[in-house]
C-alpha cells in the first residue's frame, strides 16, 4: 500500500514515526554547512573573481551589492537579486581586516551561500526520508546533491542560486505537508533571491495541484493559497524595483525587457552544447531516470513543467554559457538526486527499502 501511494503522490499526512530527530537533522545541518565551506573555499583565495573568468561576471555585480547599494538602472535586472548579497553585509562587515588573506566579499558570500545549500539539502532529506521511509537513501539524496558540479563551482562561487534552490525546496516541503499557508511567505522572499523564481513558482504550483487535487483534502483551499502565493510574489518584486528605482514598472513589463536574443531554435539548441549543463547532468540524469518513477507523480510533473520552462525563459532571455545549467540544478536537482539515490542506496540500513 505505501508504495503504491508513493508511486502517485506524496502521502497528505506524515506518519509520526518517519520523521528524523531533530537533533540530528541540526547536526546534519552543521554538517553540511562546513562540508559546503569546505567546497566553496578556493573562491576565498586561490581565485581572482574580479577576473570573472568562463561567463561569471555576474559575479562582479553580486559582490558589489554587498559593499555599496543597487544602483536606480531599471537595464541591470541582476542588481534586484539582493538577498543572498544583503544577507552578505554584516558578515562582510564582521569579516573585514579579520580573516587574513582571505577575500572578505566572497567569503560573506560563501557562508551566506553555504547556509542556504546546507538548508536545501537537509530539507531534501526530510523530504525523502518522509516519502520513502529509508534513511540511508534520503542521507544518499543530501550527498549526491553536495557532490554535484554545480554545488562548489556555481552555488558556492559567489552567484546567488544557492537562494533561489532553497525556496524550491521549500515549496516541496510545504506542498507535501500541505502548508500551503506558508506558500506566500515562501513567494515574498524567494522573489529577492531572483526573478526567475517567480514564474517558477507559478508552474511548479499550478502543475502540483492539477496532479494532485483530487487526492487533496481540500483542493479549494489549497487553490486559494496558491494563487496568494503568486500575487505575493509579484508583489514582492514589483515593490522591490520600485523601492531600488523609484520607478513603478509592471512585473509583464519587466519580462518583456529582459528579452536580449530573437532567434530561439538557435539559442535553445547551443544550450545542449554548454559544458557546464554537461558538468552538471551526465552522470546525473541517467542514473536518476532508472528510479524515477519510484517518486511521486505530483513532484515528477511539477519539476518536468518547471525544468521545461527553465528553457523556455533561457531561450527568452538569451542567457550566458552556464545559465541554463543552473536554472535546471535549481529545479530538477533535488529530484534527480533523490531518484539516483534510490538506485545507489535501495537496501542499505536496517530500514525497508
Amino acid at each position: 500500500m505505501q508504495r503504491r501511494v508513493v508511486e502517485t503522490s506524496f502521502r497528505s499526512t506524515i506518519h509520526p514515526t518517519v520523521a528524523v530527530p531533530r537533533s540530528r537533522l541540526l547536526l546534519l545541518f552543521l554538517l553540511f554547512f562546513f562540508i559546503c565551506c569546505g567546497l566553496g573555499y578556493p573562491n576565498l583565495n586561490r581565485i581572482d573573481w574580479r577576473q570573472a573568468p568562463g561567463g561569471m561576471e555576474d559575479v562582479l555585480t553580486y559582490a558589489e551589492l554587498v559593499t555599496t547599494p543597487p544602483t536606480p538602472d531599471l537595464n541591470q535586472h541582476m542588481q534586484f537579486r539582493v538577498l543572498v548579497p544583503y544577507l552578505a553585509r554584516p558578515v562582510y562587515r564582521i569579516a573585514k581586516n579579520h580573516i587574513g588573506t582571505w577575500d572578505p566579499i566572497m567569503f560573506a558570500l560563501l557562508v551566506v551561500n553555504s547556509i542556504f545549500v546546507a538548508l536545501t539539502v537537509t530539507v531534501l532529506l526530510m523530504v525523502v526520508h518522509g516519502v520513502l521511509g529509508n534513511y540511508a537513501v534520503a542521507l544518499g539524496s543530501a550527498l549526491i546533491y553536495l557532490l554535484n558540479f554545480a554545488v562548489p563551482n556555481l552555488r558556492l562561487a559567489g552567484l546567488v542560486d544557492a537562494g533561489e534552490g532553497f525556496f524550491l525546496m521549500v515549496l516541496v516541503w510545504s506542498l507535501w505537508r500541505e502548508d500551503y499557508w506558508a506558500l506566500p511567505l515562501w513567494a515574498v522572499i524567494g522573489a529577492t533571491a531572483k526573478e526567475s523564481f517567480v514564474v517558477f513558482l507559478m508552474i511548479f504550483t499550478l502543475t502540483w495541484w492539477i496532479c494532485s487535487r483530487k487526492a487533496l483534502r481540500r483542493p479549494s483551499i489549497a487553490a486559494v493559497w496558491m494563487v496568494m502565493s503568486w500575487l505575493a510574489a509579484l508583489g514582492s518584486m514589483t515593490a522591490l524595483q520600485w523601492g531600488i528605482t523609484h520607478v513603478y514598472r509592471s512585473p509583464l513589463r519587466f519580462g518583456m525587457d529582459l528579452h536580449q536574443h530573437a532567434d530561439y531554435v538557435t539559442h535553445f539548441l547551443s544550450s545542449f552544447r554548454d559544458r557546464n549543463l554537461w558538468y552538471v547532468f551526465f552522470w546525473l540524469l541517467p542514473l536518476a531516470l532508472l528510479r524515477l518513477r519510484r517518486l511521486p507523480l505530483n513532484w515528477r510533473l511539477a519539476t518536468a513543467a518547471t525544468s521545461v520552462t527553465a528553457f523556455a525563459l533561457d531561450a527568452y532571455y538569451g542567457g550566458a554559457p552556464g545559465t541554463i545549467g543552473r536554472a535546471l540544478f535549481s529545479t530538477a536537482g533535488p529530484l534527480l538526486c533523490a531518484s539516483a539515490a534510490l538506485l545507489l542506496f535501495t537496501g542499505v540500513g536496517n530500514e525497508p527499502a
